[in-house]
C-alpha cells in the first residue's frame, strides 16, 4: 500500500529563532532516510510543518513496505583473492565471514578496474513500522541543537520536553517510541482557544483539523497571514511598518494562531532619537513600530498576539503597560549620555584595550584620524575635518545606550556630537562610518564619510594581517572579509580615484608610528582583497574570463576595474579579439624563456619585411593606445589594439624568433616585449581564450 506519512512531534515552546531551520532540517533529514531505505516512490513530496508547540511534517507517496532486493557487496580482486593453488586468500576468507556466504555462493564481476569477486544475496522487504520511529529518532538527533535538555525523570534529551507523537501512515497508526512517548493519532490544538485531544484520521486531514483547533500548522502559511494582517493594520491608521530582519519569522514562530492588534505609547517619548525606541520594540518585545509617510516614528505600534478574541482591550493595554518601562530605559539612557557628554569621553577610550597587539581603542582612534586624514587630502576634501570624524567615531560605544543596543554603533554618536554643536558633516560621517555594514547597504555618502568609512576597514585589515590573524575557513572572528568588501564597494561605486596600494602603505605607516610590530601585508592583502573583488564581480553577473582578463593586472585603481570589465566585453565583440588573446599568450609563453633585460627594437637589426611591419604598426599605434588609457577610454584602447592583428599574424607565419644570432634574436624578442606591453596595457587579454 502507497500512502502519506505524517510525523508530529508536539513539545513546550521551541526556540523561536531557530525554529524554522528545525523544521525544515527535521523533514530532509526524515525524507533523506526513508528513500535511502526505498520507502519513497518517484512521486514522493515532503511538506515541513512547524508551531511554537511542534515539529510535523507529510511526505506523499509512502510505501507500506519495502521492495524486495539484491544486495551486492563488493569483494577482493579475483588474482588477490586466490593463491596459486586456486584456494582463497585470507582476505577474501574474511570477506565471505563478512558477507555471509561461502565460496561457491561467490559471483565474479569486471569493471575498468579489473575482476573482482561480489556476494550478492536477496534481502526481502521491510516493513515501514520496523523503521519509521527509528528514522524519526534518528533524524532528531542530527538536528542543529547547540543545547539539549533533560526533563523530570527521563534519560531522553531534546531541546524542549515532549508530550506528543504521530506516526501514521494514511489511515493507520505506525506503532513505535521516539524519546519515551508512544505513537498515536492524537495531537491538541490553541493552548488556549482549543480544548481537548483531536484525533487526525488521515494525514490529508492534518491542516484542516488543526485549523479548527485554533493552529495554522504550515510556518509559511501563518507567515503569510501575519503579513497580511500587519499591512491591513497599517493601512488603517494611514502608516507603513517598519521592517526589522528576520522579526516577521521570530514572531511567526511565537504563535499559532495569530491576530495583529494596534497599540499607541506616550508622544513624549519620541524625543528621544527614534532608532533608539524602535530597536527596544523590535528586540525586547516583538513588536511592528508604525512611521508615517516621511518616515518618522508614530507613537504607534502593532502587536502579534497569540490570542483571537472579540475585545482585545485587556490584551492591548497589557502591552502598553509593558512597553512603558523599556521605553523609560531608552529614555533615560539618552538622558544620560547627553548629561555625561560626548566629546570629553575621547581621552577614556585609551583605556579600553582593542586588541593585546594593536593598542586600545585610543590608539586605534589616532591611528584612523591620520589615515582618514590622508584619503581626504588625496581627494582634496577637508582633512581636518575627516581626521575629526575618525577620532570621535568610536566614542559612542563608551555610552549607555549603544552598551544596552550594540546595533547603535554610530548613530548615537552623531545624535551625541549634534546635541554639542558638533558640525553635521562630522556627525553624519561617525553615522556612516561602518557603511556598507552588508551585502547591498548604503555606502557612505561624501568624502568626508567616505575618509572615515576607508580608515576604519583598512586599520582593521592592515593591523589584523600585520599580526598573523587572517580569516580561515568559514572563520571570520574580526569581520575582515566584510571590511575588505566595504572597501571594493567605496572605491568602486562612489568612486573614488585612489590607489589601493598607497591606502595599505598609508595604514602601515600609522601602525607602525605607534611602535607596532607588523609582519609584510602588501602582497597578502592585496590577494585578499582581489579574491574578494573576483567574488563581488562574479555576483554582479560579470563573465569569469572577462574578469580573469582585468584582475591579472592586480590592479590598485579599483574604481577604474568596471571601466575595464566594459571594454574588455567590448572588445570580445571584435572579430580580431580571439586571435590577438591567442597571440598574446603564445608571446607570454616566449617571453618566460628570454632575457629579463631584453634591449629595445632596433630597426636597423630587422631583416624580414614582416617584422618590420610589425615594428612600423607598434610605432604607430603605441602613442594612441598610451593616450588612450591615461584618458581612460579603454575600449578605444582595446579598438586601437586591434589593428595589429594582421602584422602580428604575419610575424607568426614568416619570422623565426629564436634563431641562433644572440642579437637577432634578441631584437626580435624585444619587438614582442613592446607588443606584449601594448597588448596588456588595458588587461590580460591571453585569459580570454582557455
Amino acid at each position: 500500500m502507497i500512502d502519506t506519512v505524517l510525523i508530529e512531534l508536539r513539545s513546550e515552546e521551541l526556540p523561536p529563532k531557530s525554529l524554522k531551520s528545525l523544521s525544515e532540517a527535521f523533514a530532509e533529514a526524515v525524507f533523506s532516510a526513508l528513500k535511502a531505505q526505498e520507502f519513497t516512490t518517484p512521486d514522493s513530496r515532503c511538506t515541513a510543518y512547524a508551531t511554537p508547540r511542534r515539529l510535523a511534517l507529510a511526505i506523499t507517496g509512502i510505501a507500506a513496505r519495502q521492495p524486495d532486493r539484491v544486495l551486492e557487496k563488493k569483494g577482493p580482486g579475483v588474482a588477490g583473492g586466490l593463491d596459486a593453488a586456486g584456494k582463497p586468500t585470507r582476505a577474501l576468507e574474511g570477506f565471505m565471514r563478512a558477507a555471509g556466504v561461502s565460496f561457491a555462493q561467490l559471483a565474479t564481476t569486471t569493471d575498468s578496474k579489473g575482476e573482482y569477486f561480489v556476494a550478492r544475496r536477496e534481502k526481502k522487504g521491510e516493513e515501514l513500522a520496523l523503521h519509521l520511529a527509528d528514522i524519526v529518532a534518528q533524524s532528531l538527533r542530527k538536528l542543529p541543537i547547540p543545547k539539549l535538555m533533560h526533563w523530570g525523570d527521563s534519560e531522553h534529551q531534546f531541546v524542549r520536553p515532549v508530550h506528543g507523537l504521530i506516526l501514521l501512515h494514511g489511515q493507520s497508526v505506525v506503532a513505535g517510541e521516539v524519546l519515551g512517548l508512544h505513537s498515536g493519532r492524537t495531537t491538541r490544538g490553541h493552548r488556549f482557544l482549543s480544548s481537548g485531544e483531536i484525533a487526525i484520521d488521515h494525514p490529508d486531514e492534518y491542516e484542516a483539523r488543526l485549523a479548527a483547533g485554533k493552529v495554522i500548522v504550515d510556518f509559511s502559511k501563518r507567515r503569510a497571514t501575519i503579513a497580511a494582517q500587519l499591512d491591513a493594520a497599517a493601512g488603517k491608521l494611514a502608516a507603513r511598518i517598519h521592517a526589522a530582519d528576520g522579526l516577521l519569522d521570530e514572531v511567526t514562530s511565537l504563535v499559532e494562531w495569530p491576530a495583529v492588534y494596534a497599540g499607541e505609547f506616550e508622544a513624549e517619548f519620541l524625543e528621544v532619537p527614534q532608532e533608539c525606541l524602535i530597536l527596544t520594540m523590535q528586540q525586547n518585545q516583538k513588536y511592528f513600530p508604525l512611521l508615517d509617510g516621511q518616515g518618522k516614528l508614530l507613537n504607534k505600534f502593532l502587536i502579534v498576539s497569540n490570542m483571537q478574541v472579540a475585545n482585545p482591550v485587556h490584551i492591548i493595554r497589557g502591552n502598553e503597560r509593558v512597553v512603558r518601562p523599556r521605553l523609560s530605559d531608552a529614555r533615560f539612557f539618552y538622558d544620560q549620555d547627553r548629561k555625561n557628554g560626548f566629546a570629553a569621553r575621547v581621552m577614556s577610550l585609551g583605556s579600553v584595550v582593542y586588541h593585546h597587539k594593536l593598542g586600545s581603542l585610543g590608539d586605534r582612534a589616532q591611528r584612523m584620524g591620520r589615515i582618514a586624514r590622508s584619503i581626504a587630502t588625496r581627494l582634496g576634501a577637508e582633512a581636518h575635518l575627516a581626521e575629526r570624524a575618525a577620532l570621535f567615531a568610536k566614542i559612542d560605544l563608551l555610552t549607555d545606550m549603544v552598551g544596552e543596543f550594540p546595533e547603535l554603533q554610530g548613530i548615537m554618536g552623531r545624535y551625541y556630537l549634534l546635541h554639542e554643536g558638533g558640525l553635521p558633516v562630522v556627525a553624519d560621517a561617525i553615522e556612516q562610518h561602518y557603511r556598507p555594514r552588508f551585502a547591498g547597504d548604503a555606502l557612505p555618502a561624501g568624502n568626508i564619510a567616505c575618509a572615515a568609512a576607508l580608515a576604519d576597514k583598512l586599520d582593521s585589515l592592515v593591523g589584523f594581517f600585520g599580526i598573523g590573524q587572517l580569516p580561515t575557513g568559514d572563520k571570520d572572528p574580526f569581520g575582515l572579509r566584510r571590511a575588505a568588501l566595504g572597501v571594493l564597494r567605496i572605491l568602486m561605486e562612489t568612486p573614488l580615484p585612489l590607489d589601493l596600494g598607497e591606502l595599505i602603505k598609508d595604514s602601515q605607516a600609522a601602525l607602525v608610528n605607534q611602535g607596532i610590530q607588523l609582519a609584510t601585508v602588501d602582497e597578502p592583502l592585496l590577494a585578499f582583497i582581489h579574491d574578494r573583488l573576483r567574488g563581488l564581480l562574479k555576483d554582479a553577473g560579470h563573465a569569469p574570463d572577462v574578469i580573469e582578463a582585468v584582475l591579472a593586472q592586480e590592479p590598485t585603481r579599483i574604481d577604474l576595474v568596471p571601466a575595464k570589465l566594459a571594454a574588455v566585453r567590448e572588445f570580445l565583440q571584435l572579430p580580431e579579439s580571439l586571435a590577438l588573446a591567442a597571440a598574446n599568450k603564445r608571446i607570454g609563453n616566449i617571453l618566460k624563456k628570454a632575457e629579463q633585460n631584453l634591449p629595445e627594437p632596433d630597426i636597423a637589426l630587422f631583416e624580414e619585411a614582416a617584422e618590420k611591419a610589425l615594428f612600423e604598426r607598434v610605432l604607430l599605434i603605441a602613442p594612441l593606445v598610451r593616450s588612450h588609457v591615461a584618458n581612460e577610454d579603454y575600449a578605444d584602447a582595446l579598438k586601437v589594439l586591434a589593428s595589429v592583428r594582421r602584422e602580428v599574424d604575419r610575424f607568426f607565419d614568416e619570422v623565426m624568433v629564436n634563431v641562433h644570432e644572440p642579437v637577432l634574436r634578441n631584437n626580435r624578442l624585444g619587438l614582442l616585449r613592446a607588443l606584449f606591453d601594448l597588448l596588456n596595457a588595458v588587461a590580460d587579454i591571453s585569459k580570454l581564450i582557455v
